[in-house]
């Protein structure tokens, strides 16, 4: 036979309290002296007592869990976001369930479906796309506060980490067009998606100051991952109108591009100037000194964890924004070729 397990009975006596002053101890509840909690937390201490969280969910109606959705698991981006939510979130007392969307809508609502059998408390999701006809319904429908990652959905109550992705790429821009560049291309994922719509507008800003009017046949916007950015890339180094600059949007695009440059022979700083937005340290085994445009992956994990928490506790919607930075580096620096 076991060891029996330890009640908040047990505690209670060892402690000699009354069992409703244990609860309130161990709920954190601000009504109690520091000579009731001290007596608690010794007996917690001393007997080994740990909580029975799956009663107090149901006492509760609460489950102490996060549920965390992201568009691609893949995306090493992603996977330090994640990190730093469960990070903070278990610092509060919960714990997360972290699901993969594979950027598949159908797969996105099952995974909604999901979270709502499971009853969460809440959840962070970056979608696959903010017009797609079920999202405001499936979501208002969730029976739990929401924070989006990099989305704006209309009639939509919830939060959102924002990053401003035009301030870094205007600036990448700007430094591109300094540097001789006309001819600048843009790869990067679906337009129906804030983060797409924000890095263009930071583009075309740039481009109108310098008075240069963008090629839309260099503009190529479809999908994140690598498989895209590759092929896109191939085919704009096929014809004769050719761009001397590339920006690629996001750590996939940017993986894709810098492969299929390699294979054209296209030396990123030397053949062709480049810029990535968002890092990888990986890049630098694909190429020296590459360019960026830096969003800060541990604070937007922060600020989810801390808008779902927020929300939790009955606070309004907010939003949180989180600012990019461009890193000129020499992949910036190639020479214009007329």
């Amino acid at each position: 036979m076991g060891k029996n397990r330890i009640t908040i009975h047990d505690v209670a006596a060892k402690a000699g309290v009354a069992i409703s002053s244990v609860s309130r101890v161990l709920s954190g509840h601000l009504d109690v002296s520091e000579k009731m909690r001290a007596k608690v937390e010794a007996a917690v201490a001393e007997l080994g007592y740990e909580p029975d969280h799956l009663a107090q969910s149901l006492r509760k109606g609460a489950t102490n869990t996060i549920g965390f959705m992201i568009r691609d698991i893949t995306n090493p981006l992603f996977s330090i976001v994640a990190q730093s939510a469960e990070h903070e979130l278990r610092k509060a007392g919960y714990s997360m369930i972290l699901i993969n969307s594979h950027g598949d809508l159908d797969a996105e609502k099952e995974n909604f479906a999901l979270f709502k059998r499971r009853r969460i408390d809440g959840v962070i999701a970056s979608l696959v796309s903010e017009d797609s006809p079920y999202v405001r319904n499936t979501i208002n429908e969730l029976g739990a506060p929401v924070v989006l990652l990099d989305r704006e959905v209309t009639g939509l109550n919830a939060s959102a980490v924002i990053c401003d992705h035009a301030q870094g790429v205007k600036q990448a821009t700007a430094d591109l067009i300094k540097n001789g560049n006309k001819k600048i291309a843009f790869v990067s994922g679906r337009k129906d998606v804030f983060i797409s719509r924000n890095r263009i507008k930071g583009f075309e800003e740039a481009m109108s100051d310098a008075k240069i009017k963008v090629d839309e046949n260099f503009m190529r916007l479809g999908k994140f991952g690598e498989e895209f950015a590759y092929e896109q890339t191939k085919d704009l180094f096929s014809g004769k109108n050719q761009p001397t600059a590339l920006i690629t949007g996001g750590i996939g695009a940017s993986t894709g591009a810098l492969r299929a440059l390699k294979e054209l022979k296209l030396k990123p700083g030397k053949d062709i100037a480049f810029v990535a937005l968002d890092e990888w340290p990986m890049f630098d085994v694909l190429t020296a000194d590459l360019s960026s445009v830096y969003r800060d992956p541990e604070e937007m994990g922060r600020q989810s964890a801390r808008l779902i928490l927020d929300l939790i506790a009955d606070e309004a919607p907010s939003q949180a924004v989180v600012p990019t930075t461009y890193r000129p580096r020499s992949s910036s620096k190639a020479v214009v070729h007329a």
